[in-house]
């Protein structure tokens, strides 16, 4: 298995797209729609080549297999999740930092739902792909949040807890509305959530997580 190439370097600057970043984006747009929809197994490079409207020759110019363009379709979700928690460093106050970490969240899962469908699904066979995505890059970022997580905890800011677990909270209360955003259609009379009704989710998820974490007699003094 090619190793991951590391997601800590800075991403390239896309705001003057090259023939190449852009054709390459066309490619992993309809990827990561194939690949939600039929899962690595049933996905096929003829299948997204026709989605992305370009011929499967272009395609392999590209990405030569389909593991590799799976790895950065998944990649590109790893990196972009992982990039929400950015506000971690920039933040001292706990409150601010969860809120915007957990609302950033929110608004991916709500903007990119098919990404957070093909991390899921890979997770729960297992990660035979992107195994050592888990590893390395997604381990040592976990490391990095729960030191900064534990200093709230050692200035009294937080409640102590074990750090991993509230990162895995906001993960599954987050994810829930792209890995399961049928069930919520289907709950909320066969219809979208609309923009209202998302911010009084977002809001509602905040508040409540914030509740459980702050020290509030620390905040009060």
């Amino acid at each position: 298995m090619t190793p991951a190439t590391p997601l800590e370097s800075p991403l390239p600057d896309r705001s003057k797209p090259t023939i190449r970043s852009a054709k390459e984006q066309l490619i992993l747009d309809a990827a990561e729609k194939v690949f939600a929809e039929l899962g690595f197994k049933g996905a096929t490079t003829s299948e997204i080549a026709l989605r992305a409207g370009i011929p499967k020759a272009n395609l392999h110019y590209y990405f030569p297999t389909k593991e590799a363009l799976y790895r950065a379709v998944t990649e590109n979700v790893l990196t972009a999740w992982l990039a929400a928690a950015s506000s971690f460093d920039v933040n001292d106050d706990p409150a601010e930092a969860l809120a915007a970490y957990i609302g950033a969240k929110m608004d991916m899962a709500r903007t990119d739902p098919l990404g957070s469908k093909i991390w899921a699904s890979e997770i729960m066979r297992g990660a035979p792909v992107i195994e050592d995505f888990l590893h390395t890059t997604l381990a040592t970022w976990l490391a990095s949040r729960e030191a900064i997580i534990q200093s709230w905890i050692n200035k009294g800011l937080i409640v102590p807890m074990q750090p991993r677990y509230l990162i895995y909270l906001i993960w599954a209360a987050t994810q829930h509305y792209a890995d399961f955003d049928h069930q919520i259609t289907a709950l909320n009379g066969s219809a979208p959530l609309d923009d209202a009704a998302f911010t009084t989710a977002k809001t509602q998820l905040i508040t409540t997580l914030l509740r459980g974490v702050l020290n509030v007699a620390k905040s009060d003094t």
